[in-house]
């Protein structure tokens, strides 16, 4: 009788196993994949862009993993974002125009507009009332109620060459409520007064003549200075915001005078803060080089070689080393600076397509996308070793909460 039950009772303890294995994977795959939860600390979470499927992965540094997955975004083709002081929402800016609303604590859209055509990025007022986007189509800059997305005011980039308006690029908060931002097509760089929002229009001041094509920009991280490339020749352009009756100065001019300019495949990015003490670092426009600067003087002090041309120059929180990323051809590899050198110290070859990186707000690790791994590969940034990879879709911008609390981010 009993040996008759033996293979009743094996079958039947199989299949118990058989579903608590099941249980155990459901579980795992509810927590990191089906929902985030509601009791994370925010100062653990950031947010990864899927650029090629309109969504977003909310992640937690606390053991590295992914939470959730928000989608029904639109184009993140180009896409950034910012946050709300509270670390709670999520703005992101997508290339369709969309500007969308997400709650992170809970991994849902809460509200999406379309307020243009084509948009290339935007900005959080430093009060944190007003979400500003930057727009190619048409030109300008809009500005919206971080809690509801109700538009409050539009700025049109038109200027007396450009009366139908000119593309909107390198759109910063500054302080006292400011907004800064460039205007690719007339060459110019306006200041935006939030301050009487939203029953007053924004009080604009306009430095115009500043170069040829400005393509983006970079504030300082005390929030002093205003920097934006120049694509239509070599220099950049910079505004002082506590001097601001003193105009707009040219820097590094003629910076790569004599050389051979290489063709672009990929345009630079300024946005990450590449300021090491007194010593600023920058991508140089079509070259194979960093530029490195002095910040008391403005003067090109050095040209650091690199294996390709740079697209993100970003400085670790102490400044210690910067870590560069390159266009194709050379996407695959990043190169580390040490700062009290000023020279290549690592060369790691992360895979293709590396878009994007991001350090931890202490810097101990540094966040990599590769999108054509469909991987963000995680590197101690002190040993340079690989300590973790995520499975995330065609990923490109990598934002931690933390940024809430920075100018110019």
């Amino acid at each position: 009788m009993l040996s008759n039950l033996k293979p009743i009772y094996h079958c039947a303890f199989l299949l118990f196993f058989a579903t608590a294995l099941i249980a155990k994977d459901s579980q795992l795959k509810t927590e990191q994949f089906s929902g985030c939860h509601p009791n994370n600390g925010s100062g653990q979470l950031g947010v990864i862009i899927e650029r090629a499927s309109g969504s977003v992965v909310i992640v937690t540094r606390e053991g590295n993993n992914i939470l959730c997955r928000v989608e029904g975004l639109g184009d993140l083709s180009h896409a950034s974002m910012v946050f709300s002081p509270s670390e709670r929402y999520a703005y992101v800016f997508g290339r369709d125009g969309g500007l969308s609303q997400i709650d992170i604590l809970n991994g849902r859209l809460v509200n999406r507009v379309i307020q243009s055509g084509n948009a290339i990025g935007g900005a959080i007022s430093q009060d944190g009332r007003w979400v500003a986007v930057s727009n190619y189509t048409p030109g300008g800059v809009k500005i919206f109620d971080a809690k509801t997305l109700k538009q409050v005011d539009s700025i049109a980039a038109m200027t007396k060459d450009f009366p139908q308006g000119s593309k909107v690029v390198g759109l910063t908060d500054g302080p006292n409520n400011q907004l800064v931002f460039s205007l690719y097509d007339a060459g110019e760089i306006w200041l935006a007064d939030l301050n009487g929002l939203p029953k007053q229009h924004a009080k604009l001041t306009k430095f115009s003549h500043i170069g040829s094509l400005p393509y983006d920009g970079l504030l300082s991280p005390n929030g002093r200075t205003y920097i934006a490339g120049l694509f239509g020749e070599q220099g950049m352009a910079k505004v002082d915001l506590w001097n601001i009756q003193d105009g707009v100065k040219r820097i590094l001019p003629d910076y790569g005078k004599g050389e051979e300019t290489l063709p672009i495949y990929k345009m630079p990015h300024l946005e990450g803060w590449t300021f090491a003490g007194e010593r600023a670092f920058f991508p140089a426009v079509g070259e194979h080089q960093v530029l490195v600067a002095n910040t008391s003087t403005w003067l090109l002090d050095k040209k650091i070689p690199m294996k390709g041309q740079p697209v993100f120059v970003m400085a670790r929180p102490d400044a210690r080393n910067i870590w560069v990323n390159f266009a194709f051809p050379d996407n695959q590899w990043l190169q580390v600076i040490d700062t009290k050198t000023e020279a290549v110290i690592q060369t790691i070859e992360v895979g293709p397509g590396v878009m994007h990186l991001q350090f931890t707000p202490r810097g101990e690790q540094v966040w990599v996308s590769v999108r054509d791994l469909n991987q963000v590969k995680i590197y101690d940034s002190r040993t340079f070793q690989l300590l973790k990879v995520l499975e995330v879709k065609a990923p490109s911008g990598i934002f931690f909460t933390n940024r809430a609390h920075e100018l110019g981010l």
